[in-house]
């Protein structure tokens, strides 16, 4: 049983089942489970090994019968991770080094491993090679090394394997206001931004924060590029949306890369088509599933894709094609943000988010997609409040939370 709310928990059951329960009690799928790890939204990961190089490779656990070692989710656990620890007995049961100058056995990831944890030892994998760090009480460094198949470099400051927890401080998500979570965006960053054809959807809000700070030379990802302020759909008589054009008008977008920059009107130009013209904004056009399925792959961590859609169009001009199951396919490159600007409805203080209404267009595929997410809500609730069947984002892909405020206006005067 798990206790859900207060920790993130990786639970791996008979059979290799596997699911990972996350603060507040989300639940994701198989698929997204592991994209979360390889994505490289995982800080620390400890994996079980048979065997450690000096090098990092990794074995996995192994079947005494066969010899065979797993490739189950240790690999996608160690290929995504920050900082990847493996743990494992020193030594096997018939006493030889499970830390080795050369594997054994092929390995199931190389070079994956930062460090070694072991009943008598830790021990950091460096360029240099692996430097004793620790040792444990009445082991002495020579007796480590005796039982260690890969020389070890002693640390200068070598000390007794500690168990105590160290307790820290928990930094919140929770921005006061949306100048303050955008507070750092730089000149030259890639801006994720929702965005469909009427105004549902997009965090209104840090646009106009993201306006008033003035980050210049922006490459803005959106499937429109700010089109909901030249058509009444879903907008209120004598009114006109706030979308992109807010950002475009202000000289901060240097390219766009959308798959609807156009207005559907000739006598109505979006904000950016009018950029485009005069030649102050750059376009990459992307076929919408297409740059759904980019963003999609930044976040998961898949560098690039092939897909039928666009073969033999000028979108497809010199990319990278092959012919799969008689079928030409395109090459498309993976899209991760430095910045994601997304609206969703609740957040709870984790950062777990549940949507509504048209903010499920692209706003939960932006999420996981960006180096810093920034979520725009209606509410922010404590952790445990959500109903975890309702939460479609979890909060382990967004950073920083803020409220919009109750008389903000997501409409100016026509």
């Amino acid at each position: 049983k798990a206790d859900r709310g207060t920790e993130d928990q990786d639970l791996v059951g008979a059979g290799g089942s596997h699911i990972t329960l996350l603060p507040g009690g989300t639940v994701v799928s198989q698929a997204d489970s592991f994209g979360l790890l390889r994505g490289g939204h995982v800080d620390v990961a400890i994996v079980e090994a048979h065997q450690v190089s000096e090098k990092g490779d990794l074995v996995g656990p192994m079947s005494a019968e066969s010899g065979l070692g797993g490739h189950a989710a240790s690999v996608d656990i160690a290929a995504g991770a920050k900082l990847t620890i493996a743990m494992m007995p020193h030594v096997t049961l018939s006493g030889a080094p499970r830390i080795v100058s050369e594997l054994g056995v092929p390995s199931a990831l190389s070079g994956c491993i930062d460090l070694i944890m072991t009943d008598v030892a830790v021990i950091e994998v460096t360029d240099e090679g692996l430097v004793l760090k620790e040792v444990a009480l009445g082991w002495t460094v020579e007796e480590v090394q005796a039982n260690t198949g890969a020389p070890l470099i002693r640390a200068e400051e070598l000390q007794i394997i500690q168990f105590a927890i160290r307790a820290g401080e928990t930094q919140s998500k929770i921005f006061t206001n949306g100048a303050e979570a955008v507070a750092d965006v730089p000149d030259g960053a890639v801006v994720l931004l929702d965005g469909f054809a009427g105004p549902g959807g997009m965090a209104q809000y840090l646009i106009t924060s993201l306006r008033d700070q003035g980050a210049q030379d922006l490459t803005m990802v959106s499937n429109t590029a700010g089109i909901a302020s030249v058509v009444a759909f879903g907008t209120p008589p004598g009114f006109v949306a706030i979308d992109h054009s807010l950002l475009v008008d202000n000289g901060q977008i240097k390219k766009a890369v959308a798959s609807y920059p156009v207005s559907p009107s000739p006598s109505r130009a979006s904000a950016f088509e009018l950029a485009y013209k005069r030649g102050e904004a750059q376009l990459e056009l992307v076929p919408q599933g297409t740059l759904a399925e980019r963003i999609r792959a930044g976040g998961y961590g898949i560098a690039a894709f092939y897909t039928p859609t666009a073969a033999g169009t000028p979108i497809a001009d010199g990319k990278s094609t092959r012919m799969i199951d008689g079928r030409e396919q395109v090459l498309e490159h993976a899209i991760k943000g430095d910045y994601a600007l997304i609206r969703a409805h609740i957040a709870d203080k984790a950062g777990n988010l549940v949507y509504k209404g048209t903010s499920r267009n692209f706003n939960a595929v932006m999420a996981p997609s960006a180096t810093v997410t920034i979520a725009e809500v209606d509410e922010i609730v404590e952790i445990g409040e959500l109903d975890p069947d309702a939460i479609v984002t979890p909060g382990i892909f967004v950073n920083r939370i803020v409220q919009r405020p109750a008389d903000f206006q997501p409409y100016t005067p026509a």
